[in-house]
């Protein structure tokens, strides 16, 4: 038989051969794992060209037709999550590629929206970092988030989780969405609100809807001017569904008491942006799924998706 190429993307930790077994098909497959972006969808052309299966992680690097159409070897692309935005579904059937996906155990997004609002208003990190630093005293003042509301933006299965975890914190919890009934809300144990409501009396909102071409720039200039002074935004659901300039602008006039950030519509997060120069914001480098559990589950699953489709059968093929 003869052996193809398998190229494993953004492998930014280096752990992806410890963290799975992929003794399963190294008699069929021979592994490059690259650890970087590619700068362009021409520089993933030309380091890809030659390879005919592809894992790659979440939205870290975009398929669009062009590519597709630059890798003519390419048989079988498996992506963690049975939804990928960066990838062109379409184009994937058009040139003959069976595309598959892999299946949550759990998603570990939820405690993180805890932990950016837990550090935005107690400044966890910013203490650490002082004390590290040498700094005898503390320097700043936290505010208690029980009693306070939260506003969550979608309500699914993450916004629920979410909502379920600040209601132990001793928070109250409305939410909102385009499609979201008081009928939901009640099954789910929280408040209704419209948009404009949410976005006026929250002290804190959390962003959790998925993306797509009605989701994009859901929170916007009005939304963000609607915000109380003393209130806070979390998003760490896609970067694009806040207006990021309107946010930088937000942020940079002191409109709102600050953000936290865990995704953003260019990642890596290029190191001039502005957002790094804010002393108001909260920056995280999308870690919303980045865990040892999600991690060794994702890439277990795509060693027996590559193992299924030598056998002729497809395991979690998305449409």
């Amino acid at each position: 038989m003869t052996r193809l190429r398998c190229a494993i993307l953004d492998d930014y930790l280096n752990l992806t051969l410890e963290i799975a077994d992929w003794s399963k098909i190294e008699d069929r497959v021979d592994i490059t794992v690259f650890n970087q972006p590619f700068a362009s969808t021409e520089a993933a052309a030309d380091a890809l060209k030659d390879f005919e299966i592809i894992c790659a992680m979440r939205e870290r690097t975009p398929f669009p037709r062009a590519l597709f159409a630059a890798l003519p070897k390419l048989k079988l692309l498996i992506t963690s999550g049975m939804r990928n935005a960066a990838i062109d579904i379409e184009a994937a059937k058009d040139h003959g590629v069976v595309l598959c996906g892999t299946q949550w155990a759990r998603d570990p997004t939820a405690p993180l929206t805890m932990g950016l609002i837990l550090e935005l208003t107690r400044n966890i990190g910013r203490e650490n970092a002082r004390m590290h630093a040498g700094e005898p005293l503390q320097k700043f003042v936290g505010i208690e988030i029980e009693g306070k509301t939260l506003g969550v933006v979608g309500l699914g299965k993450l916004g629920t989780k979410v909502s379920k975890l600040a209601q132990a914190f001793g928070m109250n919890v409305i939410a909102w969405s385009p499609n979201l009934t008081p009928e939901r809300c009640k099954e789910a144990g929280v408040g209704y609100a419209t948009k404009e409501e949410l976005f006026s009396t929250a002290d804190i909102i959390t962003v959790h809807v998925v993306l797509s071409q009605r989701s994009r720039g859901l929170v916007g200039t009005d939304d963000l001017a609607r915000m109380k002074p003393t209130s806070y935004l979390v998003n760490t659901a896609r970067g694009p569904i806040v207006d990021e300039a309107a946010l930088l602008k937000t942020l940079q006039q002191r409109q709102i008491a600050g953000a936290a950030i865990d995704v953003f519509s260019v990642e890596p997060l290029p190191v001039d942006n502005p957002f790094r120069k804010l002393d108001n914001i909260v920056l995280t480098p999308h870690l919303g799924y980045v865990t040892q559990e999600s991690f060794s589950n994702h890439y277990r699953q795509m060693v027996e998706g590559i193992d299924a489709w030598f056998k002729g059968d497809i395991l979690r093929k998305l449409a």
